[in-house]
């Protein structure tokens, strides 16, 4: 029986605002019926830190020390905590609510989408499984997160090794389309992450680093070998293969596509009107 044929955009390394107006733009195509399901990988350039799109910026990142660290700062369109966006691959993945092999609930789409993940990441030779709450108080952690860090800890179906989170996700639903995204780290920088987030004092921000470096991990620090972005990004393509029973197809956007992208990028999510609303 013939597999589904999804695409496969592999924009690149792009500014953060290209890069979030490029998902909500595949988010929107998809609903019109414009384009099929699609996966995509990115990168970004300069640096970037991603924040959730209900998170209070004046109140959790300090903006002076992204600055600082000449990194740019983006609102993703997805929940979710802050993603220092280096040394990474990041996915989407965009696909109808109707598609017939999308469960309702968001818990159980995050574990259908992630099974493309966990293919990828036992491509690579880690064994990677899904994080799934134990008890009743872990649960209850999930819903009250400890710090605006992504990585601080694992939630419902997320891909760990060993205890250890090893790529963070987030998702949305607009206009009947699943979109989630998520970042794929080879290694963290991790002095440089906890210097831009607001902490009450220096020694609540030890105490998290300490919980930081205890329940996350990137894929070099895991393996003698290390791995480069193209190792990832043909690992993960073969992933969401097994993992979704689908063929992908490499795609380019149109000039037509592209200009849309920016004008969204530049109305949008350049806006400062958008970055600090809440």
């Amino acid at each position: 029986m013939k597999k589904e044929t999804w695409w496969l955009i592999d924009s690149g390394a792009r500014d953060p605002y290209y890069n979030m107006a490029l998902d909500e733009c595949l988010l929107l195509w998809h609903s019109e019926g414009r384009i099929p399901p699609v996966i995509r990988f990115y990168e970004w350039n300069p640096a970037t830190l991603s924040i959730g799109y209900f998170q209070k910026i004046n109140q959790e990142i300090d903006v002076d020390a992204v600055q600082r660290h000449e990194l740019g700062l983006v609102r993703r369109p997805t929940g979710g905590r802050g993603v220092l966006h280096d040394q990474e691959l990041t996915y989407s993945v965009i696909v109808s609510e109707e598609h017939p092999r999308m469960p309702a609930t968001v818990t159980e789409a995050y574990r259908v989408i992630s099974e493309g993940l966990l293919h990828g990441f036992r491509d690579l030779g880690l064994n990677a499984g899904f994080s799934i709450p134990e008890s009743k108080e872990q649960t209850e952690a999930l819903k009250n997160p400890r710090s605006s860090v992504c990585f601080d800890a694992s939630s419902w179906y997320e891909l760990v090794v060993e205890g250890r989170k090893i790529a963070g996700s987030a998702q949305t639903r607009q206009k009947g389309v699943i979109l989630q995204h998520g970042a794929i780290a080879l290694t963290f920088n991790e002095e440089q992450l906890f210097d831009l987030f607001i902490f009450k004092n220096a020694r609540v921000r030890e105490k998290m680093q300490q919980a930081f470096r205890a329940k996350a991990v990137g894929i070099n620090d895991l393996t003698d070998q290390q791995f480069t972005i193209d190792h990832i990004r043909s690992a993960f393509s073969k992933g969401f293969e097994t993992g979704l029973d689908i063929e992908l197809e490499p795609r380019t956007l149109t000039h037509k596509e592209e200009e849309e992208v920016q004008k969204l990028a530049n109305q949008r999510y350049r806006s400062t009107e958008w970055l600090y609303r809440r």
